[in-house]
């Protein structure tokens, strides 16, 4: 069980059999599980193994596509086993209506081929990777937030894992509070439609796979791409001296307050720039992400990298660091404040930045 095969073509009948006889474990049955799980089943997975703890709300309707009016109060776990089977009845559907915890996370994932991830938090993905990673089982992950979805697959022999990408948790105060980040209510759809068709091709043997690649989806733009994203050797789970070597909770804290001496807005910024106050500015994307567009005159250092060029870096004017969204800056700028750089992470990042001065925006 487990491994991922890379050809093209159609899968014909073995692949259709593979599907068959795949157990799939899908963590979550919310905006991402919901299409996630009628993908798989119309493509005929056999057994998928479904855990949550939550009920149907009312103001679930709009984004997790399984429910109905009806199911208001349900469990979600038996609701969607409900909607699967009046969707294919011969589908194997067994429920778990308890929380994915250290305590069970080993055993589930011990029990199936694959596993598709549709938590909505830091915590419980850490712990979702971490399981898989040891229990050698892949990993579909899917995310959203606002208008944008990423999508990948972890774990799978010789790719990375989630903790390649995050190494850490957030910083506390670099992601929005957890009831006001909001999302776009047709994406999660969109989103954990692409997380079933990647399991698909794992499970059927089929295409490739989304190993080692990071799916970026911008809904606003209209627009996806794909970064490369290598195993990191130093990772702390995957790599080649792993430090975490049991599976424990990881909290992340939203609506923490952040530090204003830490972050930069970009009006900030661009006054800086137009009075020539000294800084250094940097990027801690990936050199693919460049053709994104740029700030003129950053220098690309990707977060990978930062612990590197830590001890180079000036300590007699600001460092202004920025990535995409401010998630990649926040980490970095905390790391290099914790060695005496006066480092800070520009909010909302280039996104934030093309929107307030698309004038000194190169690219993209």
């Amino acid at each position: 069980m487990g491994g991922v095969h890379r050809h093209t073509g159609e899968y014909g009948e073995a692949g259709r059999r593979r599907l068959r006889e795949a157990r799939v474990l899908l963590v979550g049955a919310g905006g991402l599980g919901a299409p996630a799980a009628i993908g798989l089943a119309a493509a005929g997975v056999g057994s998928i193994v479904i855990v949550d703890f939550d009920r149907v709300d009312e103001s679930n309707l709009q984004r997790q596509v399984l429910f109905e009016t009806a199911d208001v109060g349900r469990s979600k776990v038996e609701a969607t086993r409900t909607a699967l089977h009046r969707l294919t009845p011969a589908i194997d559907v067994e429920v778990i209506d308890e929380p994915f915890g250290v305590d069970n996370a080993a055993r589930l994932v011990a029990g199936v081929d694959l596993v598709v991830d549709g938590t909505d938090n830091f915590g419980t993905r850490y712990l979702v990777n971490d399981a898989c990673v040891m229990g050698g089982r892949p990993n579909v992950f899917g995310s959203v937030s606002r208008f944008d979805g990423q999508v990948a697959v972890f774990a799978a022999p010789g790719g990375p894992c989630y903790r390649c990408l995050h190494p850490d948790p957030p910083p506390e105060g670099a992601i929005q509070n957890c009831a006001e980040g909001g999302v776009l209510g047709v994406l999660p759809g969109v989103i954990g439609s692409l997380q079933a068709v990647e399991a698909v091709k794992v499970l059927a043997g089929v295409g490739e796979p989304l190993v080692g690649r990071l799916l970026i989806y911008e809904a606003l733009r209209m627009r996806a791409r794909d970064i490369v994203l290598p195993r990191d050797p130093r990772c702390p789970v995957c790599g080649e001296a792993p430090t975490i070597r049991t599976l424990q909770r990881t909290d992340v804290l939203c609506a923490a307050p952040v530090d204003a001496a830490a972050v930069i807005d970009s009006a900030t910024l661009a006054d800086w720039r137009r009075r020539a106050v000294a800084h250094l500015l940097i990027d801690v994307r990936e050199p693919s992400e460049q053709a994104a567009g740029i700030i003129e005159g950053a220098r690309l250092v990707p977060l990978g990298r930062i612990a590197e060029v830590r001890p180079s870096l000036p300590r007699d004017r600001p460092v202004i660091v920025y990535c995409r969204t401010g998630l990649r800056s926040a980490r970095a700028a905390s790391l290099l404040r914790d060695s005496g750089v006066d480092a800070r992470s520009l909010t909302g990042g280039i996104e934030a930045w093309r929107a307030a001065v698309p004038a000194e925006t190169t690219g993209g």
